[in-house]
């Protein structure tokens, strides 16, 4: 029952995750450094690439795939975690205190790296 629950609320987390960027996509824009080229496509791509992990989810014959994949895109969002710490940690009118930025990139992000892993193995059955 507790995979189950994982697997749903994984599906859940990175559906609205992915839609995010497309309902306030200035906040993800203003993270995205500039040396990385066009940050109004990066983030759709980002955003794209979340929807479809979390389809990828739902089927256990594209779960592993959709694990990993969620392992390598949160270790490039690394690079916009940093960057964020490096404007002050706020993006636009949008601030939070430095501790919490680095508690989310040194141990949310770890968890979040985790749970991928731990879906990539997960064998329930959703659908």
């Amino acid at each position: 029952m507790r995979s189950k629950f994982s697997l749903i609320a994984f599906v859940v987390f990175y559906l609205v995750a992915g839609l995010m960027h497309f309902i306030q996509p200035g906040f993800y824009i203003q993270v995205i450094p500039k040396y990385l080229g066009d940050s109004s496509l990066l983030n759709q791509a980002a955003g794209i690439a979340e929807i479809a992990i979390a389809i990828a989810a739902v089927f256990k014959t594209t779960r592993t795939l959709a694990g990993y994949g969620t392992i390598a895109m949160l270790l490039v969002f690394v690079i916009p975690h940093v960057y964020f710490i490096q404007l002050g940690s706020c993006a636009g009118d949008f601030c939070i205190p430095s501790w919490v930025a680095w508690l989310r990139l040194l141990v949310i992000h770890p968890l979040l790296l985790y749970w991928a892993y731990a879906i990539s193995k997960n064998k329930t059955k959703l659908l």
